[in-house]
């Protein structure tokens, strides 16, 4: 980094809770902090099921094969919790994620050995000099990969953030101080990938990119074209990293909260905390965001290329898994938080706080010629 790169200094800690400390959200226990998910008890384990959009409750009749669209219009979580009760969890999680739910048994235990990323496509190249310039598309939406970008973005990296007019990014529907700093440093390309002009474009963004990032299931993309494979081996020291619920060989839909789950973070590795809950807010999101960024900034200072896999409950575990370990530490209530207890010393842990954004985020807009000019512009 630069000597006075914004990333000097930086509290990374402080990351994993911007958006509660913007939004004011707090722990609900068996509700995620963020509302749109929930522990549900089955016949057999609990279920975290995330629904933050409609047309997720549009499905949920057709998932469970009863409760009718009255359940979906209200979004009546009554209602669904007692549907499920006398249901088999795996069955339930099966049938869910084939249908593009966000749903997860929760783990009993941290899984262990859960890699924090897969490389296949690997290459080599030149290591990138202090301030030489690197491109990247930003394909990426909601928090985790938008986080990473936007940490790329102030570390110095050429970013474009690609989003179809359509259907752009939902988090710009959400707070928008946090869409700010999730997005700010960048520049925005609006493109409709099936419309022959604007594939033009964006396939002369992408020939020129040193690094892409994105969020979305492999088939989709394969739907669009784009064969991460081909892109990276086309070029040595080419990076594209992908961000998924549970890994590319799966297309299955997860979210922050849900992940965390499935990766054994309802549980307290204290016994006299036996309350299942959610961990945090979202808490697989900013995780794999800032790995996300780290990965790269790695990646590019050794040469190294290659197709990154990076899946979001696998994120969580591993992070996760230095419990008991010699980065873990007891917690225990403290007037209306927690503290941390070391030795004989108590930390009262601080309440979430969030940076200010650099700039506000890019308007969405097409990207005019001197944009795509200047991307593919030799260094």
């Amino acid at each position: 980094l630069a000597p006075d790169s914004p990333l000097r200094g930086l509290d990374a800690a402080a990351l994993l809770g911007e958006r509660a400390a913007i939004a004011g959200l707090t722990r609900r226990g068996p509700v995620s902090a963020g509302g749109s998910a929930r522990l549900l008890a089955t016949r057999s384990d609990l279920l975290a099921i995330n629904l933050p959009r409609d047309e997720d409750w549009q499905l949920v009749p057709a998932w469970l094969e009863s409760g009718g669209t009255d359940l979906a219009v209200g979004h009546d979580w009554k209602r669904l919790g007692d549907l499920v009760a006398g249901r088999d969890a795996r069955e339930l999680e099966a049938r869910g994620r084939l249908m593009g739910l966000a749903v997860s048994r929760a783990a009993p235990a941290v899984p262990k050995d859960r890699p924090l990323q897969r490389v296949t496509h690997a290459s080599r190249s030149a290591p990138r000099a202090p301030g030489e310039r690197v491109r990247l598309l930003d394909l990426s939406t909601l928090w985790a990969g938008p986080l990473a970008t936007a940490l790329l973005a102030a570390a110095g990296v050429d970013v474009i953030k690609v989003e179809s007019p359509a259907r752009p990014d939902g988090a710009r529907r959400g707070e928008p101080r946090f869409f700010d700093l999730m997005n700010a440093g960048k520049r925005s390309a609006a493109l409709d990938l099936r419309d022959a002009r604007d594939r033009t474009v964006f396939e002369r963004l992408l020939d020129a990119a040193d690094v892409v990032v994105e969020s979305a299931r492999p088939r989709a993309l394969s739907q669009l074209g784009l064969e991460a494979a081909k892109w990276v081996e086309a070029r040595a020291g080419r990076l594209w990293l992908s961000i998924t619920g549970h890994g590319r060989a799966h297309e299955w839909i997860a979210f922050g909260d849900d992940a965390a789950i499935a990766a054994g973070l309802a549980f307290s590795p204290e016994p006299q905390h036996d309350d299942a809950v959610f961990c945090a807010d979202a808490i697989a999101d900013p995780l794999t965001g800032l790995h996300a960024a780290v990965t790269i900034l790695a990646s590019l200072r050794s040469g190294r290329g290659g197709l990154i896999d990076m899946a979001l409950a696998d994120v969580a575990a591993a992070a996760a898994a230095v419990g008991g370990g010699p980065l873990w530490l007891p917690v225990t209530p403290h007037r209306d938080g927690w503290q941390v207890i070391e030795g004989e010393h108590a930390t009262p842990v601080a309440r979430p706080r969030a940076r200010r954004a650099r700039a506000p985020a890019p308007a969405l807009g097409r990207p005019d010629d001197a944009i795509v000019r200047a991307w593919r512009v030799a260094c």
